[in-house]
């Protein structure tokens, strides 16, 4: 035996030893894979399964070994290696999914009475993969074809057995290893039972695979799904590639908040280890588990709520909590008996998303007219702008804009807008009679140097389409009253169509900011986090960065609702709104709010906090008939009972032949919905059939455990994450492994 196989084995032998021994301290030891030294604990990734063609790249060389009854090296240094997974589809069968409970006691007693009633096959299941954990599964089947699986179900249902469920697994087929492997431009075939394993060459080195980098090593075998891709690394460095996929670092960068998120998904993942072993894996890497990313999608931030936290999990009476999360929670989360099967959990209760803590941030303004009218809109943020860039004047009376403009204060402010623009304008001196729009146009035309504009721009029929209702308008003033209008920069005038009326301060004002938006983008943009009470300075964020805006002692302030946008003397912020100002020597004169709804709850922010919905009575059915099919036409969606989030947690399909009960989080499926907390609204025929559905409701995702955007609003305010955590699971301590 050489030298290098002896070394081999001597390594093999300290794996077992180490795989072997319990850790003193979390993170403290080590384990050895081929060499690889992978801080403890290990966790072991699937990223997919029946793979045909599998690409898998090294950064700086990778060791490759076949292992089949022995260890053959196959690569010491490879940058790149292909491996041929085996052909053909999966077969697939059909079974029934007659009931779940919690117990295994309870799933014999419901299968022991099947058995009573039918002749299939009965058989009891643990579900490893229910998102609770723990489910034991009462199946009926198995069947060849979904059409023996249909008329099974309709003779149980014709026993009092309505809540059954068609399901459809894959069979592995009998070639489900991997075939050949491509190495420095050679095939080599492999083992019938062969398992890969790909090493890092360097401690620095990482594998990449579908384009994603990945700490840690990878194992390629064959299973009962076919060809399996697993990583297995440090639990540690699989949440680094976890938290910024659950919880957006960019989106969401509050650093409590992240580390609730890097605790709630190290204790989902220590909760739920081995759930797959039987495919040689402990989660996946979808949000089946936890969505995972590899080194791809780290980002600092959430790096660091991972680090700061290392080792600290959620215990209830001692032991790991199933730490469920909901992205959005629409105001109140839901007990978890009433979304997934199985008893009531102490630490998954229902709870409202808001606190009592919640930081409030006075903002106070310029304390002028709020209304200021041009055309039937209030113009008064445009004519903040500009009075805030020095062009126009702002008097404290909403009259003063009302009045007709003298020419000579219109040519000022007009030059004024050039010279904020950094623009050389040609002078043009309206004469001393009142100013009409056909005059106005000419002196911006002309001012703005716009002669090619009109000129190349615009078509002869388009200016006789622009002003067919305004004949009395001369030749020589219609193409650049036509451009104007066009463009929509005399936007009160072509609501009007008053082309006699004279203009005003505002229509002027309106006009001129309509304008400088089109030639310049002052603005800027981001989203508060809050405000220093001694130097007044915003706490903003865009993007991945932290950035900080200090105001002019008065700006003038914009509140933004749904688009509606009037001045304001003072604005009270929650945090998390979005904010556009601009800058003039350093400060922000003009702060416009963005609101998100009006309300106090956590997730407001998100943009499924609410949300609407409108479907068919067809596209409804056969969404529903994905899951349970029939032949039946649907009459109706009716909500039978609710939990305490007023989430539908139990609705009745309604049929020709009879209605269909369904329950907790199916709900959400069957209707293909973001949440189950939602109303109904329905549209009639002539004969009072139903034919569309509006669907209006809140939240996304199953609304039990940890809301991941209230975990975001808690942060905001100042909450710890321990504060957050504890708020949104009940009675639970915070230890470290």
């Amino acid at each position: 035996m050489s030298f290098r196989h002896i070394r081999y084995f001597i390594i093999l032998f300290m794996a077992i030893f180490f795989l072997a021994g319990s850790p003193p301290e979390f993170g403290q030891e080590n384990e050895f894979f081929h060499g690889f030294l992978i801080p403890k604990p290990v966790i072991s990734i699937g990223l997919g399964d029946n793979l045909q063609d599998i690409l898998i790249r090294s950064s700086s060389g990778m060791t490759i070994y076949e292992i089949h009854g022995g260890y053959t090296l196959l690569a010491e240094d490879a940058d790149e290696v292909r491996v041929r997974g085996a052909g053909g589809k999966l077969a697939e069968k059909y079974v029934l999914l007659a009931g779940q409970a919690k117990e295994r006691r309870e799933a014999d007693l419901l299968a022991e009475d099947l058995k009573m009633r039918t002749k299939a096959r009965i058989y009891v299941e643990e579900d490893r993969q229910a998102d609770i954990g723990g489910v034991f599964q009462v199946k009926v089947g198995d069947f060849l074809t979904r059409g023996e699986a249909l008329e099974a179900l309709t003779a149980l249902k014709k026993q009092d057995f309505s809540d059954i469920w068609i399901i459809r697994e894959i069979l592995g087929e009998r070639e489900t290893r991997p075939n050949w492997i491509l190495l420095d431009g050679e095939i080599k075939p492999l083992s019938a039972e062969t398992v890969l394993y790909f090493v890092p060459s360097h401690p620095e080195s990482f594998l990449s695979y579908n384009g994603r980098s990945y700490r840690g090593l990878f194992i390629l075998r064959g299973t009962r799904k076919g060809v399996v891709l697993v990583n297995l690394l440090n639990l540690e460095d699989y949440l680094k590639g976890v938290v910024p996929g659950e919880l957006s670092p960019y989106q969401f960068g509050k650093i409590e908040a992240l580390k609730a998120q890097a605790v709630a998904a190290r204790t989902y993942a220590m909760k739920n280890l081995g759930q797959y072993r039987d495919l040689g894996y402990d989660l996946v890497d979808t949000p089946r588990s936890q969505l995972y990313g590899g080194m791809s999608a780290e980002h600092p931030l959430s790096t660091r709520a991972v680090e700061e936290t290392a080792g600290e999990v959620i215990l209830h009476r001692g032991e790991l909590i199933n730490a469920l999360y909901t992205s959005t929670c629409g105001g109140m989360t839901e007990d978890v008996e009433n979304v997934f099967s199985g008893s009531p959990s102490p630490y998954l209760k229902s709870t409202e998303c808001t606190y009592e803590k919640q930081a409030e941030w006075l903002v106070e303004g310029w304390k002028g007219p709020a209304v200021i009218e041009a055309g039937g809109r209030n113009i008064s943020p445009d004519i903040a702008f500009l009075a805030a860039w020095g062009i126009i004047p702002f008097s404290s009376g909403a009259a003063f804009f009302a009045e007709e403009i003298p020419p000579t204060e219109a040519a000022d402010w007009i030059s004024g807008a050039l010279k904020t623009l950094g623009m050389n304008g040609d002078a043009y001196d309206p004469g001393p009679d009142p100013l009409s729009f056909a005059n106005l146009a000419k002196m911006i035309v002309r001012s703005f140097r716009w002669r090619d504009r009109v000129e190349k721009l615009m078509l002869a029929g388009e200016v006789n389409f622009v002003l067919r209702d305004s004949p009395s308008v001369s030749a020589e003033d219609r193409p650049a009253l036509a451009y104007l209008l066009q463009a929509g920069f005399f936007p009160s005038l072509r609501q009007t169509g008053d082309l006699d009326k004279p203009v005003t301060r505002a229509d002027l004002a309106l006009s001129l900011s309509r304008i400088i938006a089109s030639l310049k983008e002052p603005w800027q943009q981001g989203v508060f986090r809050g405000r220093d009470k001694e130097t007044g300075i915003f706490e903003m964020s865009r993007g991945s960065e932290n950035i900080t805006v200090t105001a002019v002692p008065q700006p003038f302030l914009i509140r933004n609702l749904d688009g509606d946008r009037s001045l304001a003397s003072h604005l009270v912020l929650l945090g998390g709104e979005t904010l556009r100002w601009f800058e003039k020597e350093g400060r922000a004169p003009v702060i416009e709010v963005v609101f998100p709804v009006q309300s106090n709850v956590l997730d407001r922010t998100s943009r499924y906090h609410r949300w609407q919905v409108r479907k068919s009575i067809r596209e409804v059915e056969a969404l529903i008939n994905q899951f349970h099919p029939s032949s039946d036409e649907l009459l109706d969606v009716v909500v039978r009972k609710r939990g305490k989030s007023r989430r539908a947690v139990e609705i009745a399909v309604r049929r020709k032949g009879g209605d269909l009960t369904v329950r907790g989080l199916r709900v959400r499926y069957v209707l293909g919905l973001r949440d189950t907390l939602f109303v109904i609204d329905r549209e009639y025929d002539a004969d009072g059939r139903v034919t569309h559905f509006t669907f209006s409701g809140r939240g996304w995702g199953h609304g039990v455990g940890l809301c991941q955007v209230g975990a975001y609003g808690m942060a905001l305010s100042g909450a710890s994450y321990k504060d957050i955590i504890k708020k949104y699971y009940t009675g639970v301590k915070i230890d470290r492994l």
